[in-house]
């Protein structure tokens, strides 16, 4: 077996790199893979990513770009089903990726890479029976969110939890974002440090990119002069939005004047997880707070509108429970706009020293941090330069020859031939058996 990977096969269950980030299930996991399987394919290694189909108006394969083909794998009904459905459909799902993969030759895929862990549980059958290394990202861990939960959110289930020990002892490798993740896995989880491999995530340098504030707010309907707050992310308890809602309604009781000169506070994102049942709960809160004229509610956007966003805000406000990384702030940074964001999770290796960390959600706290922003102007200059040149060490390039290099060790290191019928019933993980 030689250590040049061509094929790749990515497993993402819950939610299709093809979906736009910020609603739903979608968010930088979404932009992770998608943007690793560009950077494959344009290294000539083909990628095959296996999805849940959630819809028959999507042909079953969808070229992204040529080298890469998001494969739709029939599981359940298109709709109806939540996130916390989808274990029950795991066995349909992984019956649906063996068909898809028979058409192929044998010994086709290189490795299998599975992201999150309902897909390491597909994963870890998969690169069994066909005799591949299997690496994993988790993206996000019930055991690390259950230890920040938010007083209003409901815990991750012990399903989950069981769920991810299973895919972590099984997995070759694991990708974790930063060394903080590295140690949850272990402290956690009890992964064998041998197999954890730091893969720092990127961003995409030719999209978000500084520019003009003026344009960028002309273009989006905002006053030159405003004082823009941005919060970006999907709208649950966890990512905690209100607290940009809160932070504008302290500001305008510390600066009345600034009512008239236009505070602009930005919420864009949709409903995630349990924030489906909280429909229209930041909303009623802007009216209770008296900031309900200052706040515009903005649904997911496209890529480039989401960087007139980034450059038109004076701030980004990230004030997360729990962030394995923080895309959403390193995508801030490339346009040149600092962020204030929580003291957690890879948070503060994205901030570095080019924005400010608050622990903790006191809201007085968050108040005067931004409030020190706002009234400097020079300092938050010279924080987004620095912001913009801190993301520039954040390619997706970058971030792929790691995973190349990581794949490659998977495969030296994997001893594992294809399981007969009996080891793999024997053998296969738990949420797979009736």
């Amino acid at each position: 077996m030689d250590d040049e990977i061509r094929r790749v096969a990515m497993v993402s269950v819950h939610t299709s790199p093809l979906e736009q980030p910020g609603t739903g299930d979608a968010g930088g996991m979404n932009v992770y893979v998608a943007e690793v399987a560009k950077q494959l394919a344009a290294r000539g290694v083909e990628v095959d990513i296996f999805t849940r189909a959630t819809t028959g108006a999507v042909p079953p394969i969808v070229d992204m770009v040529p080298g890469v083909s998001v494969r739709h794998i029939t599981a359940g009904p298109y709709e109806g089903l939540s996130k916390a459905d989808l274990p029950g459909q795991l066995c349909a799902f992984t019956a649906g990726v063996m068909r898809a993969a028979a058409a192929r030759p044998e010994g086709w895929y290189d490795v299998l890479h599975s992201h999150y862990w309902l897909s390491g549980q597909v994963g870890w059958l998969a690169a069994d029976r066909w005799g591949v290394p299997l690496v994993h990202t988790m993206h996000t861990m019930a055991r690390v969110k259950n230890l920040y939960l938010p007083t209003d959110d409901s815990p991750e289930p012990p399903g989950r939890e069981i769920g991810e020990a299973q895919v972590v002892e099984a997995a070759d490798r694991l990708v974790a974002n930063t060394e903080g993740e590295a140690e949850e896995l272990i402290e956690l989880y009890d992964a064998d440090p041998g197999k954890v491999r730091v893969v720092t995530p990127g961003v995409d340098l030719a999209t978000f990119t500084p520019g003009d504030r003026g344009a960028a707010r002309k273009a989006l309907g905002l006053r030159d002069g405003a004082r823009v707050l941005l919060f970006v992310g999907r709208i649950q308890p966890l990512k905690r939005p209100d607290v940009l809602l809160r932070v504008g309604a302290e500001l305008l009781r510390r600066h009345p004047d600034w009512r008239d000169d236009g505070l602009t506070l930005a919420v864009l994102g949709g409903p995630s997880g349990s924030g489906l049942a909280r429909s229209g709960h930041l909303e009623a809160l802007a009216a209770e707070l008296g900031v309900e004229a200052q706040t515009r509610f903005v649904p997911p956007v496209s890529r480039p509108e989401l960087t007139q966003w980034y450059r038109a805000a004076d701030l980004v406000l990230m004030p997360s429970h729990s962030e394995s990384f923080g895309l959403v702030a390193l995508e801030a940074e490339a346009c040149g706009t600092p962020v204030v964001a929580a003291d957690v999770g890879g948070l503060p290796i994205v901030v570095g020293d080019t924005g400010l960390l608050v622990e903790g959600h006191d809201i007085g706290e968050w108040t005067a941090a931004v409030e020190s922003l706002l009234v400097d102007p020079a300092r938050r200059s010279d924080l987004g330069r620095r912001a913009a040149a801190h993301a520039q060490e954040f390619g997706w390039g970058a971030t792929t020859d790691r995973l190349l290099e990581v794949y490659a060790e998977a495969r030296k290191v994997r001893t594992l031939t294809p399981m007969d019928p009996f080891d793999e019933v024997v053998h296969a993980p738990a949420a797979l058996i009736p």
